[in-house]
């Protein structure tokens, strides 16, 4: 006998409730998967001088705090090999030095597990030690973190670097940028000189005005003696002024003293 069909809403409904959980703890699984609690922080390269000691920076960052389960392990893998050889283990605030030879009675500890850091020392570095070095470490919960991996290079001392290859790029970036802002100041500064010296119309009209020598005036005395020096038979007339200007034409922007003579002396007999 078939159930009925209530019966059979109330059986599923569970099953969609544990099916949407699994769905969705299965998407934050895939979303966090490629999230790590755990970094690792190293170099990519550096230079050692032969002969000399040779410290390995390596710190980590973790969600959780350090204990006695914190572990680091430090591997080789030569130059032109494939493989490589793990030569020191620090655990429970112990060091484990491997039978590796090339690192016999050379490896000591110089991290801090407080502080997060887990590097280490090589004494009298040689040739032989040229190669990749790989820093792994493990603080539980925190187990999953993609290694650090230093690229070392051992170098006569007359061919030690006087500068990392970071110190060089930063410092030519700086003085590049600082050229480039000395420029654009520069540039400004005239462009606004230039653009002053366009905005300047001068002096006025009336300033630019330049002094004309001008005929000696005569004085009202003298045209009045002209006046009396006529013949005392004759008449008269009326006599007509005039102002002449001297300008120098209609449209001169120089302006002059205006000049009274005697136009004409009208006669009658």
């Amino acid at each position: 006998m078939a159930a009925p069909a209530g019966a059979r809403a109330v059986i599923a409904a569970p099953d969609r409730r544990r099916c949407l959980w699994s769905v969705l703890a299965a998407a934050l699984g895939f979303l966090t998967a490629g999230v790590s609690a755990l970094e690792v922080y190293t170099p990519k390269e550096m230079y050692v001088a032969n002969g000399t000691q040779g410290k390995l920076t390596c710190t980590f960052k973790s969600a959780n705090t350090t204990s006695m389960l914190t572990t680091v392990s430090w591997s080789f893998q030569p130059e032109g090999t494939d493989t490589s050889m793990s030569f020191f283990h620090y655990s429970q605030g112990r060091e484990y030095i491997g039978n590796y030879p090339p690192f016999k009675d050379r490896i000591s500890w110089a991290g801090d597990l407080d502080k997060k850091d887990a590097s280490i020392s090589i004494e009298n570095m040689q040739f032989m030690h040229n190669g990749t070095y790989i820093c792994d470490v493990k603080n539980p919960p925190d187990i999953v973190a993609q290694p650090g991996h230093i690229r070392l290079y051992v170098v006569e001392k007359a061919v030690l670097p006087v500068f990392p290859v970071w110190a060089v790029v930063g410092t030519v970036t700086a003085v590049v940028v600082g050229l480039c802002l000395l420029t654009s100041v520069v540039l400004a500064i005239l462009y606004r000189r230039r653009s002053s010296k366009r905005d300047y119309t001068g002096c006025s009209t009336s300033e630019s005005v330049s002094p004309v020598k001008q005929a000696p005036r005569k004085s009202p005395s003298d045209t009045e003696g002209l006046v009396k020096s006529l013949p005392s038979g004759s008449h008269q007339g009326p006599v007509i002024y005039a102002q002449l200007d001297h300008s120098g034409g209609p449209h001169s922007d120089k302006v002059n003293k205006s000049e009274s003579v005697v136009y004409a002396d009208i006669r009658k007999n």
